[in-house]
């Protein structure tokens, strides 16, 4: 099983193909599988990685009392360094997305190109968002203790549609990779909710961005992940959006045709034959 150590952890990682690195970073509480058809369609041009986050997968969890977005940000640099990946296009979505965006402000030069896929930046805009972001997530926990995060996670998402028609997108995607995937510990789950909860105590200068950057988010995806995939377009010096129709949050499993395509014509257009930012 490859592993590299990532601060004090073993983190595992899969690496294929050829070409100009792309590092993929998955959602909370799935692991790399979520990017196999991603994966699948890219690596004959590209150098793929996909890697387990911290407490996720196959990647251990650790004695840590609470996880951060710097945190994860710190491990995907040794990631980084560990595989001697040079310049990477980095792709996260949703919780991915939280930790690419803190490392490429951290880290300016050290990537080529950054893709945000329905995620969200620290700042919490409304009075709504704050309610879905502090006290939903945060009343998750206890009965994540009690029935685990399967049963309650699908009840999370059978409410969601019904206020927000498609947003939980199509379950069964989710429920798939669960299956084929190691179980979660419940004190993994219980910190990696609490470091969303939490996103917002996080610094991230967006304005210190520069490399062209993607921003991809389901046609159904919550009102105020929308709101701040247009505040990247008109924060990020170079960024363009594009919205996955019939897509909710996890807009690569739910309509991954259309994802991967927006994917490849970014990554066309970044990185030329030699790797170079593009035009």
């Amino acid at each position: 099983m490859p592993t590299v150590r990532t601060n004090n952890i073993e983190t595992y990682y899969e690496r294929r193909g050829a070409g100009p690195p792309v590092v993929f970073v998955h959602a909370a509480l799935l692991d790399h599988s979520m990017w196999d058809e991603q994966v699948a369609a890219l690596s004959d041009d590209y150098t793929t990685v996909t890697y387990d986050v911290r407490g996720h997968g196959k990647t251990d969890g650790s004695d840590d009392v609470v996880y951060t977005m710097d945190r994860y940000a710190a491990d995907l640099h040794d990631l980084f360094e560990a595989l001697d990946l040079e310049q990477p296009v980095v792709c996260g979505l949703s919780l991915g997305g939280m930790i690419a965006q803190t490392y490429a402000a951290a880290h300016p030069g050290r990537i080529r190109g950054l893709v945000l896929a329905d995620t969200f930046s620290p700042p919490i805009r409304t009075r709504g968002e704050w309610f879905l972001r502090r006290v939903v997530l945060n009343a998750l926990i206890p009965p994540v203790r009690l029935l685990g995060i399967e049963r309650v996670e699908k009840a999370n998402v059978w409410l969601t549609d019904r206020v927000f028609g498609g947003a939980g997108g199509d379950y069964e995607n989710v429920e798939r990779l669960r299956e084929s995937s190691p179980r979660m510990d419940t004190e993994e789950v219980t910190k990696v909710i609490r470091s969303i909860t939490r996103f917002h105590e996080t610094t991230v200068e967006l304005g210190a961005i520069t490399v062209p950057t993607l921003v991809l988010y389901g046609e159904n995806e919550l009102p105020y992940v929308k709101q701040h995939a247009a505040a990247f377009g008109a924060t990020l010096p170079v960024a363009e959006l594009d919205e996955i129709p019939d897509a909710g949050h996890a807009s690569n499993l739910d309509n991954p045709a259309y994802f991967t395509a927006a994917l490849r014509t970014f990554l066309t257009r970044t990185l030329n034959d030699t790797g170079s930012i593009g035009a």
